[in-house]
């Protein structure tokens, strides 16, 4: 079945994150995808210090429990140091780990111990081969329950750039690998004190990780992107998703 983790870059506030949650939810149920919405609860790594960061990891989580139990939602989001893997645990059905920090062993380590379902994201400046070190370090910490994502590689300054051979190599590993669509398309610090982006590719190569193998994709989506608190630039407008599921639930079945 396809996979989508989809949801806004950050919680913003809690109608926000029910109103998107219910939408989503709604689409996905349609088309049939099996679905987890995610949001951040922090955003730790913000490109300047006068950024969002979000409503904290107490009333984040609270929030998040909230769009669970009113929609039956699976949960992911992601931590950034040990201590808050196990809160997170209790809701969220993913934690994910942030490309920046792929590296960090005790963050895998204690995320590991929890037992959920890992999505760990391929850091921009690592190979794809090399992930195998992140997988081995989850393993070796008990967990076989894993995701890798692909989300692009740094190129040059403010640039990202997608390798979709990437996808394959990390497939070798034997566990799903997950396509980021949105922050494949950022331009990181591209706007001074912020990330840019250019959402108008995202279903294209969204199209072709699918086309690749992909077992899965990670969207960022709002309501309101260019006013929203968080990377704004790379997320697919909400009145724009189901149209763009459509056509990747084609490509997705013309390979399966």
């Amino acid at each position: 079945m396809f996979t989508l983790i989809a949801g806004p870059c950050v919680i913003e506030n809690e109608d926000m994150v029910l109103e998107i949650a219910k939408e989503i939810k709604k689409i996905t149920d349609e088309l049939g995808i099996d679905y987890y919405f995610k949001a951040s609860f922090d955003k730790a790594n913000r490109t300047s210090i006068y950024s969002y960061r979000g409503p904290g990891l107490e009333e984040g989580l609270r929030i998040l429990q909230k769009a669970k139990d009113t929609y039956g939602l699976k949960i992911a989001t992601d931590i950034h140091e040990p201590y808050q893997a196990e809160s997170v645990s209790k809701i969220a059905d993913i934690i994910q780990i942030p490309a920046f920090l792929c590296r960090q062993t005790d963050l895998l380590v204690a995320a590991a111990k929890t037992g959920k379902l890992i999505n760990v994201k391929k850091a921009q400046f690592l190979a794809p081969w090399d992930t195998k070190n992140v997988v081995n370090k989850l393993e070796e910490s008990g967990s076989k329950n894993i995701m890798l994502c692909e989300r692009g590689t740094t190129f040059g300054y403010n640039t990202l750039v997608v390798d979709m051979t990437g996808v394959l190599e990390m497939k070798k590993f034997g566990y799903p690998v997950i396509f980021d669509a949105t922050h494949s398309v950022q331009k990181p610090g591209g706007k001074g004190n912020a990330t840019g982006g250019n959402r108008e590719y995202v279903e294209y190569l969204a199209k072709a990780a699918v086309a690749v193998g992909a077992d899965g994709l990670f969207m960022e989506v709002h309501h309101d992107p260019d006013n929203a608190k968080s990377d704004g630039p790379n997320m697919v407008p909400l009145s724009e998703l189901k149209e763009i599921l459509e056509k990747l639930i084609k490509v997705y079945n013309a390979v399966h």
